[in-house]
């Protein structure tokens, strides 16, 4: 098998979210037989340093900022020569933003028929997606089935694939997350975790609103809150959580750990896991749950609907509002019997569905196929 040669542009140079997790997944766990990938990342970061490290040929093309003409175009050119220097197989822009630099370069590179782009997002009409959407694309690759249908939306239609993404276990050590933790988690009660980065969206404010919801209702329940404020998204936010839990009278309920390294380890601590999240485009901390064979609780849309199979693996919410999370967590909690098989069976669908090697051989197969159509 002749190795299909990709470059990929990449807008950041940090790992950020879900978005790098899905790429450096791909990356890994790719067979060098079948993809021969270069990375081009639009700005410095460790992110750089992590593929090279991979031994995977890297370069970086700083970008300026999209409303910056002259920038834009100077990163435009510089992304040009380098695609008419490596002429892959097939350029692979690695976001929408990352599209609205990388069409340009390609078409004046004579590339145009060899060109991709990933959705990350459910398309809800911003500019950014409807400009790369009206780009050249040979096709579009999603994570969810429901960001398929909402890019398919857009004018003018491009072929479209979806690839749901998947993570790696690793070893966990309970015992490092006990100790961090300090024992703040009394043993009889059950606890229900929220993990990721501290912002708005996602939601960690409802979950708190659950919470005092599901304590009312009479369950002993503690909240695991894990993750900071990484790289100053919402610098505001972490502090207006920990005035709402005084404001519920949660002080005793919740636990936050601030910025970890590795969430693995949390995991075994908890009794249900929750994304909060409204729109939430795949959700790869539930993934990561469902490997720890903990049950799992979203709302119904996005991403969510592809992976958690309601009733049997978790639960979806109706919506993202406090009391619909408090429903569906309220299942888990009040059936322990049922919360014992939802975690079985989530390991079980991580296992079929979601493992990182299974994401990397179906994302080459699908690069595979646009190259070679």
């Amino acid at each position: 098998m002749t190795p299909l040669r990709v470059t990929i542009v990449a807008p950041w140079g940090e790992r950020l979210g879900g978005a790098e997790e899905g790429l450096w997944q791909g990356l890994r766990r790719c067979r060098r037989e079948a993809l021969e990938p270069t990375v081009v990342f639009l700005g410095e970061g460790d992110f750089v340093g992590d593929v090279a490290g991979l031994g995977m040929a890297t370069a970086v093309i700083p970008a300026g900022r999209l409303r910056q003409p002259r920038a834009t175009l100077g990163t435009v050119i510089r992304l040009r020569q380098f695609l008419r220097s490596e002429n892959p197989d097939l350029v692979l822009s690695w976001s929408a933003k990352a599209h609205l630099y990388t069409a340009p370069a390609a078409v004046s590179a004579g590339l145009s028929r060899r060109l991709m782009w990933w959705q990350h997002m459910t398309p809800h009409g911003h500019w950014v997606d409807r400009i790369a959407t009206r780009l050249p694309a040979a096709a579009i690759g999603c994570w969810s089935d429901a960001s398929r249908v909402a890019q398919k939306a857009l004018r003018p239609r491009r072929p479209t694939f979806v690839v749901n993404p998947g993570v790696e276990v690793h070893a966990r050590e309970i015992g490092d997350a006990d100790a961090q933790l300090g024992s703040s988690i009394p043993s009889q009660r059950l606890v229900v975790g929220i993990v990721g980065r501290l912002q708005p969206w996602k939601g960690q404010d409802r979950f708190l609103h659950a919470l005092a919801q599901l304590r009312d209702r009479g369950h002993d329940v503690h909240g695991l809150i894990v993750g900071g404020d990484a790289y100053g998204l919402a610098p505001e936010y972490p502090a207006e959580l920990r005035r709402l839990v005084e404001r519920l009278n949660l002080e005793d309920r919740v636990t936050m750990t601030g910025q970890v390294a590795d969430a693995a380890p949390y995991y075994d601590l908890m009794d249900v896991a929750v994304n909060a999240s409204e729109g939430e485009p795949f959700g790869i901390v539930l993934l990561e749950a469902m490997a720890a064979g903990v049950p799992v609780v979203a709302v119904r849309e996005g991403g969510p609907i592809d992976i958690i199979d309601s009733g049997t693996t978790g639960m979806l919410a109706e919506t993202g509002a406090p009391e619909a999370l408090a429903d569906a967590i309220d299942a888990l909690l009040a059936d322990p019997q049922f919360r014992v098989a939802a975690g079985e069976a989530a390991k079980r669908r991580y296992l079929e569905r979601f493992t990182a090697e299974r994401m990397a051989e179906e994302l080459t197969a699908r690069l595979r196929e646009v190259a070679h159509a």
